[in-house]
Parts: C-alpha cells; sequence; structure tokens
C-alpha cells in the first residue's frame, strides 16, 4: 500500500505526543507519591524532572522560582511548554483529526475526549488536592487509546508509522530518566542510603516497570540492576531493547528502509555494549548521551525517508 508522506507524518507525532502525555504524567505522579514517603531534606528537588526532560532552560525563560507549584504548572497545564501533558494532549489531537480517514471511528472520540478533560482539569490539578487523581486519570486515558489502537488498527503502514512514534519516544523518555536518576542517587550523600531503594522503586514506577522489575530480578534495588534492565530487559514492553526490537518490525516491511535499518542497528550494538555494574556515573551519563544521539539520528532518518521525500 502506499501512503501520503504528510498523513504517516502525523501518525508518527500523534504517537509520539500521546507518549509524551503518558510518560510525563507517570514521571510527575511517581515524583509526587516520592516526596510523601521519604524525610524533608532528603527529597530530590523538584528541578530533577526538569533536568529528567532536559527543559531547565525554557522553564528558567518563563519562571524565576523552579518551586513544586512551577514545575508542576510548567509540566502538567502549561501549553506553551511543548512537553507538557495539557500541550502534548493538544498536539496528539490536532493529529487525530487530521488523519482519521486512516484510523478506527473511536480513535477521534477517544483523543478528543482526553482533550476535552485535560483542558478542562490541568489548571485545577496543579496542587496537591487534585493531583494524583488528575495525573491517573490521564495515564489511564492514554493506555485505553494505545490498547484500542493495538487491538483495532490493521497492521499496514498506519501501524506503523504510530508504532514508530510510539516506541521512539519511549525510547528517549526511559533514557533520561535513567540519565539523570543514575546520576543523581549515584552520587548523593552517603547519609541517605537507606531511603535510596524508596527513589529506585519510584524510577521503576515512573516507567511502569516495579513489578516486571521484582518478579523478573528480585526484591532487591540497586542503580546497576535497574538500570541493566530498563534499558537492557528484552522481554519488558518499557525497555529500550523491547523498544529497538519494535521499531526495527516496524521498519522491515517499507520501501527505502536502508539508512533507517542502518542507524537502528548502530543504536542496538549500542545498546549491547552497556554494562552498569562496570560503569562510574560519569561513564553512564556519557554514554547515555551518546545513545540519545543515535536515537535523535534515527528519528531524523525516518523523517527525511518518510515525512520530507523531497529533501532526498
Amino acid at each position: 500500500m502506499t501512503m501520503l508522506s504528510r498523513v504517516a507524518d502525523r501518525l508518527y507525532w500523534k504517537a509520539r505526543y500521546l507518549e509524551r502525555a503518558e510518560d510525563t504524567a507517570r514521571l510527575v505522579s511517581s515524583y509526587h507519591l516520592l516526596i510523601m514517603d521519604i524525610p524533608s531534606g532528603a527529597e530530590l528537588g523538584w528541578d530533577v524532572l526538569l533536568r529528567i526532560l532536559d527543559a531547565e532552560p525554557w522553564f528558567y525563560s518563563r519562571y524565576r522560582v523552579a518551586n513544586e507549584a512551577n514545575i508542576v504548572k510548567f509540566l502538567v497545564a502549561d501549553t506553551d511548554n511543548p512537553s507538557s501533558v495539557a500541550a502534548s494532549v493538544r498536539s496528539a489531537r490536532e493529529n487525530v483529526r487530521t488523519t482519521r480517514d486512516v484510523l478506527p471511528e473511536e480513535t477521534w472520540e477517544q483523543v478528543n475526549e482526553l482533550h476535552l478533560f485535560v483542558k478542562e482539569a490541568a489548571d485545577k490539578s496543579v496542587g496537591r488536592r487534585n493531583r494524583q487523581a488528575f495525573l491517573d486519570e490521564v495515564v489511564s486515558r492514554c493506555q485505553m487509546i494505545n490498547g484500542m489502537l493495538q487491538t483495532t488498527l490493521s497492521r499496514d503502514h498506519a501501524y506503523r508509522f504510530t508504532r514508530l512514534g510510539h516506541l521512539l519516544e519511549r525510547s528517549d523518555m526511559t533514557t533520561r530518566v535513567v540519565d539523570v536518576g543514575v546520576m543523581e542517587l549515584m552520587e548523593r550523600d552517603s547519609r541517605f542510603a537507606a531511603i535510596d531503594p524508596l527513589v529506585w522503586s519510584s524510577l521503576l514506577q515512573s516507567l511502569s516497570g516495579l513489578g516486571a522489575y521484582r518478579r523478573m530480578v528480585g526484591p532487591l534495588l540497586d542503580g546497576a540492576s535497574v538500570a541493566e534492565f530498563v534499558l537492557k530487559e528484552a522481554d519488558h514492553p518499557r525497555s529500550v531493547a523491547f523498544c529497538l526490537r519494535g521499531i526495527r518490525e516496524s521498519l522491515r516491511p517499507l520501501s527505502n528502509n536502508e539508512a533507517a535499518m542502518r542507524q537502528l542497528e548502530r543504536a542496538r550494538r549500542k545498546l549491547g555494549r552497556f554494562h552498569a555494574d562496570t560503569m562510574s556515573p560519569d561513564d553512564i551519563h556519557r554514554y547515555i548521551d551518546d545513545f540519545q544521539g543515535l536515537i535523535n539520528q534515527l528519528h531524523d532518518t525516518i523523517s527525511d525517508t518518510w515525512f520530507q521525500p523531497e529533501a532526498r
């Protein structure tokens, strides 16, 4: 089958924005719950969320103080922040609106309902009273939409470009969480070591991987094992290894896929060389910076090949 490049582009970005909304909501939710459980003074600080999302420059251009209220508003309700929950849902809705003819009929209804809910409730959910219920609802609705697409979308190009966007965005978020989480935790003051398992637990919860980790690795949480699990556990759906395998499956049936497949294999080989137990926090940081560069290059290759074919 054939598909217009602009349609493929919008399907890809629809999936990325939905995944971004869900992942950002998970991240804020996990940290919100974490600060309820650990002693005052042992927190990482709310600005850790800005570092995970590489959003510090944009945040400080709009807000003077990096306190809880401002950071939660920036990540949840600020529609001028393209990575916020509200902006991501709005962008996903626009991309669905213009591709309704290639998606199941329920997609528009569910995404539009999510948009209306976020538009109505986001500003009211910055404070702690309503925050958790709002974030849980966003995650639940995003999962419902993705589940509906997974079970009703024909395995054609619409499915493939949707899956590419979904898995690339997930890979990017997972590496960001590991990068900042590992750096922050491994360099913390030793007097906070007793509560580090709580923080590792929160990191896994932000990636929806705590239960899977305990079943597949064990009950003890340490930095090297957590990093290995969320990056390289091939059977866990939110790991980077799983995402790269899914990207390869989606790329194979596409024409002109040679450049994208080569870039993907570079990322897969790079991932195979990750061994957290032999690496320092600085080594891990440099490794993930390099790996994220490969993910960004894969995105650029996909864009140049299928979304902007006239540029080739």
